[in-house]
């Protein structure tokens, strides 16, 4: 990717082409050309350049036309190849906790119970925490095939608490000073929605899933302004890197949110941020209603509630018993508490974006859905259309999935856990209910958008490897599984839209995001490869060299940039 500096030079090149076009023809502030240009805009698909000015494209189309856009002033951009698109937009994330990941003790790839043992240890040799912190430690694939207990963490840290969270984020693993601290022992009930895991002894093993790891919650020290804004412009930065242009975050809490608009306003977090906030916050958007940055990049219109656990954990609320435990699963909150929220949040204009991860969690979600919005009628509500979400939408019994549409509701799902689930789905399931597992296609196919998104810090968080999932439906060795429905992976135009143009909808902004078109925002992702066209296993090879919101530079790539 090359700036082409002396604009002088490119002048006397394109003056005769300049000459003949009508003088009301707008300069530019950037073009970009030299790339294949993919716009998720079904009437314009592709182009060979772009013009950008005050944020917003002004031209989209061949590279002999947009050099009637080009002045003294203006920046050409050449993609030296890369392939652009409109901005990645990652439809559920948590952006604190992608910060959190980088300022804590990252669990992530920890390939055994000995490796996540030895990091355990390591850190607590490098640093003095008076509670160590951590996360990204996920079991399914070790070869001792078991999850971590307090005597594990405790043979290498037993003096000070330690509280590591599973990377589903639904269950955590405490040593014994932790649980000591905590009150919890073998007399010690689980609350509502949670599960305190116990040995044939009747010892709690350390495994806290859901609503029980709030009791060890408070023996973590408190996240004050200085660390939520750290987190914060850490997370920002990163996915920048990848390539993000925004992000939807989940789970938000209200200094957060406040830290954000600061953050964006004065320039230091560049990417978009569409926020759901947590149930307890509520209040504060029932009162003012939504929220929008002075930048213009932080909208706050969303609650984000959960209906069950997560699958990995045992904790997704199953229409019948796990095929590996004798369990259902967790539903983790009450109709009483989650339907008065439901029906102020229809009333008031604000968006509902609820988790649910098993097909019993699912059902009974779209019946309180349902519930509400025939309780409600349209002249009642403050947005007609009020776009409510059900983030993950992961098990879906067959005959449900028709009721999305039905009900207006958008299934916000995140491609990788497919292709990590893969490894241990079929047998917390059985093969028959992968019928309605990850069923991207079918929902497409009745009717419904399908935002994408990342999960991130569950997973990853890299666009490429998002957009590999969704198509390929395959793990990063190439690995598939029998019965893993293969059918439901989606073309690499749907794929696009599920990172562009779906996210925009199911955030209300499509009419100013979501794809290149003349007068929506300059927000722009560019890959060193043509995800639309290289082979499948290429796609996760390779890297962002380019992102761009309302037509500013938040990252580019050293290596490529002169």
């Amino acid at each position: 990717m090359r700036f082409i500096a002396n604009m002088a030079a490119v002048y006397l090149l394109i003056a005769a082409a300049i000459s003949s076009v009508s003088a009301q023809s707008e300069i530019a502030d950037t073009v970009i050309w030299g790339g294949p240009i993919y716009t998720a805009d079904d009437a314009n698909p592709e182009a060979e350049a772009i013009a950008i000015k005050d944020g917003r494209f002004v031209f989209v189309g061949s590279r002999s036309e947009v050099q009637a856009f080009v002045g003294d002033t203006t920046t050409v951009l050449s993609l030296d190849g890369a392939a652009l698109f409109p901005g990645f937009v990652d439809a559920h994330a948590h952006l604190l906790g992608i910060g959190e990941r980088e300022l804590t003790l990252n669990l992530e790839g920890s390939a055994s119970l000995s490796d996540f043992v030895e990091k355990v240890k390591a850190w607590r040799e490098a640093h003095d925490d008076a509670v160590i912190v951590g996360r990204g430690w996920i079991e399914t694939h070790w070869p001792e095939n078991r999850t971590p207990s307090r005597w594990d963490i405790d043979d290498v840290v037993a003096d000070i608490p330690v509280i590591l969270k599973r990377a589903d984020g639904h269950a955590v693993v405490a040593n014994s000073k932790a649980l000591e601290m905590a009150g919890i022992s073998g007399a010690t009930e689980a609350p509502f929605g949670g599960e305190i895991h116990k040995n044939a002894l009747n010892e709690p093993t350390g495994i806290l899933v859901d609503a029980a790891m709030g009791l060890v919650n408070p023996l973590i020290p408190a996240t004050d302004t200085a660390r939520i804004t750290e987190a914060l412009k850490v997370g920002g930065d990163v996915y920048a890197e990848y390539g993000w242009a925004g992000l939807h975050s989940m789970s938000v809490s209200w200094p957060e949110v406040l830290a954000m608009e600061s953050l964006s306003d004065t320039g230091d977090l560049g990417i978009r941020v569409y926020n759901s906030i947590n149930p307890g916050d509520a209040s504060n958007l029932f009162a003012g209603g939504a929220r929008v940055s002075n930048s213009g990049t932080i909208i706050t219109k969303a609650i984000k509630l959960y209906m069950d656990g997560a699958l990995g954990s045992r904790g997704a609320a199953l229409l019948e018993p796990y095929s590996d435990a004798d369990t259902h699963g967790l539903i983790t909150i009450k109709e009483e508490d989650a339907l008065p929220i439901m029906e102020q949040a229809l009333r008031n204009g604000i968006q509902m974006n609820i988790h649910a991860i098993g097909d019993r969690g699912n059902r009974q979600l779209l019946d309180w859905y349902e519930q509400i919005f025939a309780k409600v009628d349209s002249a009642d509500r403050a947005v007609v259309d009020p776009r409510w979400r059900i983030e993950h939408a992961q098990i879906v019994h067959p005959d449900d999935i028709p009721r999305f549409r039905n009900l207006g509701v958008i299934p916000s799902m995140q491609p990788s856990h497919a292709i990590g689930d893969l490894h241990f789905a079929p047998d917390r399931l059985g093969d028959d209910r992968l019928l309605g597992a990850y069923a991207w296609q079918s929902l497409i196919a009745s009717g419904v958008i399908v935002p994408g998104g990342s999960d991130a810090p569950v997973e990853r968080g890299d666009p490429l490897i998002e957009f590999y999932a969704a198509t390929a439906r395959r793990d990063l060795k190439g690995f598939q599984g029998q019965n893993w429905h293969a059918e439901e992976a989606v073309s690499r135009e749907d794929a696009l839209k599920m990172f562009t143009l779906w996210p925009a909808m199911a955030s209300f902004t499509e009419d100013e995001q979501g794809t290149i078109t003349v007068g929506k925002k300059a927000d722009l992702t560019a890959f060193d490869i043509d995800i639309m066209s290289v082979d499948e296993a290429d796609i996760p090879k390779g890297r962002a060299v380019l992102t761009m919101v309302d037509g500013k530079i938040i990252f580019v790539d050293q290596e490529t940039a002169e």
